[in-house]
């Protein structure tokens, strides 16, 4: 079937995306899923990860997500994420800060499994997602 969906990614601050896309790729917790227009219509939870979809025009966008939810219906797929940031908007330095301050936490904690070593562990994660991401950038 062809045609575009719209795609919308939203955070409990602001709008990060509100655009067509021709198809969506999102992190489900279960494994990868896309979507396309006149997909069946599910609900789904999000995974930390990278959601990619190719524009209008068929340019490859890509956004870092935090833990969220996913709901696809036939013409338009809607995610409400904890946060997201355009590959574009992330500040490397400061992930390379925030990845050396949780490695530190982390080899503080060693062998722990309290609060602060699940914080660490979860900061070096989106970290390296965003650090990884914004590497990859497309000129």
């Amino acid at each position: 079937m062809a045609g575009n969906i719209k795609i919308e990614v939203v955070t409990p601050e602001k709008s990060v995306v509100s655009e067509e896309a021709q198809i969506v790729m999102a992190p489900g917790t279960m494994g990868e899923f896309g979507v396309l227009v006149g997909h069946t219509p599910f609900f789904t939870t999000l995974k930390m990860g990278v959601i990619k979809y190719k524009d209008a025009k068929g340019e490859e966008r890509c956004v870092f997500v935090t833990e969220g939810f996913a709901e696809a219906l036939p013409d338009r797929v809607t995610i409400l994420a904890e946060a997201a940031e355009r590959r574009r908007d992330i500040d490397v330095e400061r992930a390379k800060a925030a990845l050396k301050r949780a490695e530190e936490r982390l080899a503080k904690e060693s062998g722990k499994q309290d609060m602060d070593f699940m914080r660490a562990k979860i900061a070096l994660d989106r970290a390296l997602h965003r650090i990884q991401l914004a590497e990859t950038r497309r000129h």
